[in-house]
């Protein structure tokens, strides 16, 4: 079982890639969970040269093309998704790998609990596109700094279960 773990932040500590890096240990030793880290090397999306060959781009559709699911972990960055996720999106809207791939979605933000804007945002794109995210495969995380330690691991017990539940979910509906 291949899972492509895609974090929506570019920050060096980011806690949305901790979260990862926790998803990856917590995930059963059956599946490999590969961190992509190249949404930085994507070019402004532009329909024009969609068809043109750009080594980034061509590495990240040939990720999503290899793994047999997605996990996408995203701040929420004014009542949305950060521009290089949306952008990373849209370059892949048109030649469709995302087309019927199960999606799971985590959103981590330091702040309060509400809305998750950014989340309903980044389900309804997916959908859009026709990729398979269902809600038991999404998971909100409210004040994520308070529930990792210096080190970015988790330290709090029941986030750690809620993203084993999360990994396993979204592995059975793979299978």
């Amino acid at each position: 079982m291949k899972i492509l773990a895609i974090s929506g932040s570019l920050r060096a500590s980011s806690s949305n890639t901790a979260i990862l890096m926790a998803v990856r240990e917590l995930a059963p030793s059956s599946s490999e969970i590969k961190l992509f880290d190249g949404l930085d090397l994507l070019p402004h999306f532009n329909p024009d040269r969609e068809t043109e060959s750009i080594p980034s781009l061509e590495y990240f559709r040939e990720e999503i093309k290899k793994c047999d699911a997605v996990l996408i972990c995203s701040p929420e960055y004014a009542h949305g998704i950060p521009g290089t996720l949306k952008n990373a999106l849209d370059w892949v809207v048109g030649s469709g790998e995302l087309i019927g791939k199960p999606i799971g979605i985590i959103n981590a933000t330091p702040m309060y609990e509400g809305r998750n804007f950014a989340q309903e945002s980044l389900v309804e794109i997916l959908q859009t596109m026709s990729a398979v995210v269902l809600p038991e495969n999404t998971l909100a995380i409210t004040k994520v700094k308070s529930k990792l330690d210096s080190d970015g691991k988790v330290i709090d017990l029941k986030l750690a279960q809620e993203l084993t539940n999360l990994i396993i979910s979204l592995i059975k509906l793979v299978k």
